[in-house]
């Protein structure tokens, strides 16, 4: 279903966990990382449609999330014809999104990346909130500021406030922390932090006995695996 300018209508999702950083999934059987996305279906309303993709791509249902805000306006990007089917090019242009900023009120135990027998993502992380800026594929990088930046405001951690200095939000990987850094940083707070971060506890403690969601799985570091969406965007 393409509008009259050859834009699909898409919801985008960014979902928070209790430290405020977000869910960044790894599309099935590629090395492209995104926030979940998908179609709204004709008859559906954004609403609708992303509490369907948030079912079908991270298992979760509307119980184990808190809608905070969404963006007023579609945010549009268009796909370089080269990951455009020849059969839809001429016609298909991109996508017209409009983002949910949700806070996760249940557990990371309930992810479910195979929650439907086509799954979109093979694996997952929380990341800190401006880091896909840095790792998303480049055509859809000036949607996820403007997603990010506009509902940073209500982002609940003052320092991911819509006011916060632009230099703030790439210090994450500017900071030229090394992986040891990481992980000495992370077991610095495993002991206090909040039930719903056992991720950040899953890696400074490989060893232990955290278990994530069926059909999840978890890579530290994307930064160092990444690249376009290629065939996998999704039309």
């Amino acid at each position: 279903m393409l509008d009259r300018d050859g834009f699909r209508p898409n919801v985008g999702i960014i979902l928070l966990n209790q430290r405020s950083q977000v869910f960044w999934g790894k599309r099935i059987r590629t090395h492209s990382w995104q926030f979940p996305q998908g179609g709204i279906d004709r008859g559906e309303n954004p609403e609708q449609a992303m509490f369907r993709e948030l079912h079908e791509e991270v298992g979760l249902h509307p119980q184990h999330v808190q809608v905070l805000a969404r963006t007023r306006d579609w945010l549009r990007y268009e796909v370089p014809d080269r990951f455009i089917r020849r059969d839809a090019r001429g016609h298909y242009k991109g996508q017209k999104q409009i983002w949910f900023l949700l806070q996760l009120v249940g557990h990371d135990w309930d992810l479910n990346l195979r929650a439907t027998n086509h799954p979109e993502f093979d694996a997952w992380r929380w990341n800190e909130y401006w880091v896909p800026l840095d790792v998303v594929v480049e055509f859809k990088r000036g949607v996820y500021e403007m997603a990010l930046t506009e509902l940073s405001r209500f982002v609940p951690r003052a320092e991911f406030r819509f006011d916060a200095r632009p230099d703030l939000r790439n210090r994450y990987l500017r900071s030229g922390l090394h992986q040891r850094d990481l992980l000495a940083s992370h077991a610095a707070v495993s002991n206090g932090c909040p039930a719903d971060s056992l991720v950040a506890t899953y890696i400074a403690r490989p060893g232990g006995s955290f278990e994530l969601p069926p059909g999840g799985t978890f890579e530290p570091d994307p930064q160092t695996s990444f690249g376009s969406d290629g065939a996998n965007e999704k039309a």
